[in-house]
């Protein structure tokens, strides 16, 4: 576990092909309201931002496209896990170093990548949590106690301590993931993810963020998605090689 990171220079590069750089994967479901100012700020401090349309009837694909995304779509709502791995297999062999996943609805702020991306370099984390249940007060006592819950299931399996099983919000190595399968649909893919990576021996670390105030409610149901997250954590645990 780590000491919050400090401010770093920004991850941009001046790669043309990706190499070295790092790349923005954006889950979105009817974020029209959200999506342009979360991608304009993500492109201050990333080379590129792929918007995963996760079958959106607002206009979210199109206002993503105009805002400097690459927009990769479905056709219809298949959950946040399925968009966040076809983000992943867009971005595949394009050599980027990192990958950023953060959420389209604004609750997570861009301005810190380069705090996460000051911790993976300075610390060789495979990847780097933004975590944000520090304060109590500051979360909805339902979700709050519910992620702590999965927090602690979790700490016990990968042993070490989870600061937060539920953010969207982190930064991988893209090499990491290298021969990873992944195969969640909805929110356990975080879940899924750092289980299967500390399986194989990845560094993790997290870095204290600043929680936003989403577009609107979040979809998450605590109670019946977090059982499903803790279910489904079992099975990647025991029964999933």
């Amino acid at each position: 576990m780590s000491a919050p990171a400090e401010a770093g220079a920004s991850p941009k590069r001046d790669s043309a092909d990706g190499r070295g750089g790092v790349v923005a994967i954006v889950p979105a479901f009817d974020e029209a309201g959200r999506i342009a100012a979360v991608i304009e700020s993500a492109r201050r401090f990333v080379d590129a931002v792929i918007v995963v349309d996760d079958g959106s009837r607002d206009g979210t694909a199109r206002i993503a496209a105009a805002a400097g995304a690459e927009v990769v779509p479905h056709a219809a709502r298949r959950g946040k896990g399925a968009a966040v791995r076809t983000g992943l297999a867009a971005v595949r062999d394009r050599g980027y170093e990192y990958i950023l996943l953060l959420d389209g609805d604004g609750q997570h702020d861009p301005a810190e990548t380069p705090r996460l991306l000051d911790a993976a370099r300075r610390r060789g984390f495979d990847i780097v949590v933004g975590h944000r249940l520090s304060d109590p007060s500051a979360h909805n006592p339902v979700r709050y106690y519910t992620n702590l819950v999965a927090c602690n299931m979790l700490s016990r399996w990968i042993g070490h301590e989870v600061l937060d099983s539920q953010s969207g919000f982190r930064l991988i190595r893209a090499g990491a993931l290298d021969g990873v399968d992944l195969d969640a649909r909805g929110f356990e893919i975080e879940t899924e993810m750092l289980l299967k990576l500390c399986r194989r021996g990845a560094s993790v670390g997290y870095v204290e963020v600043h929680g936003g105030a989403p577009s609107r409610r979040s979809r998450l149901r605590p109670v019946r998605d977090v059982t499903r997250i803790c279910l489904s954590a079992v099975k990647y645990r025991y029964l999933v090689p």
